[in-house]
This record gives C-alpha cells, sequence and structure tokens, in this order.
C-alpha cells in the first residue's frame, strides 16, 4: 500500500477526443509537475461504457486508446491511469497504465477486480454511488486476495434520490480504515447524472470546494477531469474543471 505523505493527483480529459487534446493536456500536467515538484498521473478513458444515451460519445476504443495513452507516457514520461468495464480489458491495460480504475458502478464486479488485481498494477476502486464507505472492504478483499499488491479507494458522491449526488465526506475517513489511500473524485461528484435532456449534466464551480472539503476529511488524493474548453468536451462537459485552474488548485491543496 502507499504511505508516500504527498497526496496523489489524477487528472485529464474524461474520454480521450483527439491526439491534439492528449498533448495538450500532458504538457500542462507536465508544467505544473515540474513547478510544484508533484508527479500528477494521467488519466482518460478509451471508451465510455456507461453513458446516459446510446448516442453519446464514447471514445476510440481500446486499441487505439490503449497506442495514444502509449504515445503519451513516451512523449511526457507522466505515468497513466485509465478504466476498464470488462475482465478482458485488463490484460492489455495493464501492459499500459500504471495504475487500472474500476468504475463505481462496477465496483462489486468480481471477475472484473480480480482481473485487474492479477495485472500487479494498482487498482483504483471507486465507490459505488449506492454504497457506504465502509462497504468497499469487500470489493478489496476480493482485489487483495487476487494478488492486487496496491489498492486506492475513490470517493465520488451517493444518490439519494433522483438526478443528483450528495458526498458524505465521512465515507472518506471509513475508506482509510481499509486502505490507506483515499482518492477524492473532485469533477464526478458534481455531476447531476441523467438530468439534462439525456446526459449528464453538474456544475463545476464546487469542484474547488469539494477538494478542499475532502482535504479536511483526509483525503490522500485528489482526481480531476479537465479540459481547455470544458464547454465542448465530448463527455462530462458541464464537470471538468478548466485546464488553466488546475495548478492554482493543487497548489491550494498542498499549501
Amino acid at each position: 500500500m502507499n504511505n508516500n505523505t504527498s497526496p496523489i493527483f489524477i487528472a485529464g480529459p474524461c474520454v480521450i477526443e483527439s491526439a491534439e487534446l492528449l498533448d495538450t493536456v500532458a504538457r500542462q500536467l507536465v508544467d505544473i509537475n515540474e513547478r510544484l515538484g508533484i508527479n500528477i498521473i494521467f488519466k482518460a478513458s478509451f471508451d465510455k461504457a456507461n453513458r446516459t444515451s446510446i448516442g453519446s460519445f464514447r471514445g476510440p476504443g481500446i486499441d487505439k486508446g490503449l497506442q495514444m495513452l502509449a504515445d503519451v507516457k513516451r512523449k511526457y514520461g507522466l505515468r497513466i491511469t485509465t478504466d476498464i468495464h470488462e475482465s478482458w480489458q485488463a490484460a492489455p491495460v495493464g501492459e499500459v497504465c500504471d495504475v487500472l480504475q474500476i468504475p463505481a458502478f462496477l465496483c462489486r464486479q468480481t471477475d472484473l477486480l480480480v482481473a485487474a488485481a492479477r495485472t500487479g498494477r494498482v487498482v483504483n476502486i471507486k465507490k459505488a454511488q449506492f454504497l457506504s464507505g465502509a462497504d468497499m472492504v469487500y470489493p478489496v478483499q476480493k482485489a487483495m486476495e487476487s494478488g492486487a499488491n496496491e489498492v486506492w479507494l475513490t470517493e465520488r458522491g451517493n444518490c439519494f434520490g433522483y438526478n443528483n449526488l450528495v458526498v458524505d465526506f465521512r465515507n472518506i475517513a471509513d475508506m482509510k480504515e481499509i486502505v490507506p489511500t483515499v482518492i477524492m473524485d473532485c469533477t464526478h461528484s458534481v455531476q447531476r447524472p441523467s438530468a439534462g435532456d439525456g446526459k449528464t449534466v453538474g456544475d463545476r464551480k464546487f469542484v474547488p470546494s469539494m477538494a478542499l472539503a475532502a482535504r479536511a476529511f483526509g483525503a490522500t488524493g485528489y482526481f480531476f477531469e479537465v479540459h481547455p474548453n470544458p464547454d465542448e468536451g465530448k463527455s462530462d462537459a458541464a464537470n471538468m474543471l478548466e485546464l488553466d485552474k488546475l495548478g492554482h488548485l493543487i497548489q491550494t491543496l498542498l499549501s
């Protein structure tokens, strides 16, 4: 498990839209890393397999997507993470990515957790919107007993009623009793799922507050989906943080 006292930062666009977008974001992350002496992990999805509408943009797919993520790793020296949705994806993703992310909706899928654990990579399990922090002991057990060397947990809010999420920050403390690394997903937690005429909407103005509140509750990492022009993003546009605001927010969290 990770016992480093420095916070973990994960950032990147919600979905791979183009190589140009990945380059733009990666260059900014490298600049922030150099200025602040940190090591942001780059994240982007090759397939958004859990969008509201069948017409939603999904990304380039696993083959092209992994090649694009490998290019980012080679060109910029950044660690990489992405999410997997089916157990067969774990092995090829593990060849490229340093951290495998388990989506919140799938955090109890035994075969997915077992496959991710067997890659030898860090497994970051996002807490489901329908589970408590304490409930996450069981997905962690599945991963650890399947050979995972390191497991992280990520808080992303809970559904209370329809079309909204509420964050109970006590979940951070509860999950820290299970693993030492608990990350706050500061952008997905401001979502309003399916509230936008067939798409997920939300309000990015609350992202900094989510991060600062999570710090007060002892979070050891922070996850931000970022975009140079969020309103033009092809997935989670309303929730992504403006790329040019990321450095200042991280500096605030480090102060």
